[in-house]
């Protein structure tokens, strides 16, 4: 009898796909009208003020993301592990029911021969575990019985244990989709905020704060080619798998942020990065705090191109260093990938993947 389960779900979609997109919207700041009748101008934020609200939305949003981006990646895991206990205990139910039809040829020969073994008439019936409680239930089974009851007494454990296992994964499973939907709430809110507060802004100082339009950025791809990764250079990459990485980032130029995106068109900061070593042949974990720790630590002064650089105090944000103290990153939702100092952000450390 073949076993049948549900098929599985996943959250929210592939990890590659962009879940959201920012679209820098212009729209007048609407007067607040008083009581009196005489119109009260809301106060006006200075572009420098808007700034630096939008920096620290920003900000917050990148933590929120690699929040998300972990619980989405503990949930796959999670997902992944019940789909395989839950694959093995359909094989394992195969089998069983195998070993039931041997026993059931068996007891109905045994009527034919002048009645059935008492022991075989439990394991047959509705309630087989009522037998597994008799101590002499091996001894009474002839050889070849006791056999095949020994293997049935081990697959039923067997299967129980799996429902168990199965059990606590789905729970897990459950609990990293609530995650899933409270740190996707918490980015969306601090996004549109953001998107807020730069449409009460001229287009002139929205450029002058660097909210770029992504379609004008596209267009005017800064460098199509890393320089001095040569071996030999005072900036070589440390191995043909990091020039890869590096080659990979530098294409990606232009490619809008989108988070929670692994590519291979839009990216967020971790995502830009466990893309590129993927594509030399290297799997990086999701997330920023799990990547610092995904190769050798490097101080500042050791910096190679390829080599992971990460910002802040919480490791919210990362970066692919390139040489002459610059790297390639994705941003924010306001910026593509572009090429940028390293210093434009609190230094928290460097990784060597390779």
């Amino acid at each position: 009898m073949a076993a049948h389960r549900r098929p599985r779900q996943r959250p929210f979609g592939g990890g590659g796909t962009a879940r959201t997109a920012f679209t820098v919207v212009l729209a007048g700041a609407a007067g607040a009208t008083g009581f009196s009748g005489t119109g009260v101008a809301a106060p006006e934020l200075t572009p420098a003020q808007v700034k630096a609200k939008v920096d620290r939305l920003y900000r917050e949003a990148e933590v929120a993301t690699e929040k998300y981006n972990g619980a989405e990646e503990k949930a796959t895991k999670a997902a992944d592990r019940l789909d395989g206990l839950q694959d093995e205990a359909a094989r394992r139910t195969e089998r069983l029911n195998s070993e039931r039809d041997a026993l059931g040829s068996l007891a109905t020969a045994q009527y034919r021969d002048g009645g059935v073994d008492p022991s075989l008439a439990l394991l047959l019936s509705s309630d087989p575990d009522r037998y597994l409680d008799g101590a002499a239930f091996a001894e009474r089974a002839g050889s070849r019985q006791a056999s095949t009851v020994a293997r049935v007494r081990s697959q039923l454990r067997d299967i129980e244990r799996l429902r168990g296992a199965a059990h606590v994964e789905l729970t897990a499973l459950e609990a990293h989709r609530a995650d899933l939907k409270r740190h996707k709430k918490a980015v969306t809110g601090k996004l549109s905020e953001a998107r807020r507060l730069l449409s009460r802004l001229p287009e002139a100082d929205r450029a002058r704060i660097g909210a770029d339009d992504p379609d004008t950025a596209r267009a005017s791809r800064a460098g199509s080619a890393p320089r001095g990764l040569g071996a030999g250079s005072s900036t070589a990459a440390p191995d043909s798998r990091a020039a890869a990485a590096v080659s990979y980032a530098y294409g990606k130029l232009g490619s809008p942020y989108v988070w929670g995106a692994t590519g291979p068109d839009a990216f967020d900061c971790s995502g830009l990065m466990q893309a590129a070593y993927r594509s030399a042949g290297i799997e990086l974990p999701r997330t920023t705090y799990a990547q610092i720790d995904a190769g050798r630590r490097v101080s500042r002064s050791e910096l190679r191109p390829g080599d992971l650089v990460f910002f802040y105090s919480g490791i919210s944000h990362v970066g692919m260093y390139v040489g002459n103290g610059q790297m390639v990153h994705a941003p924010n939702p306001s910026a593509p990938v572009r090429v940028a100092p390293i210093d434009e952000m609190p230094f928290a450390g460097a990784t060597r993947v390779v």
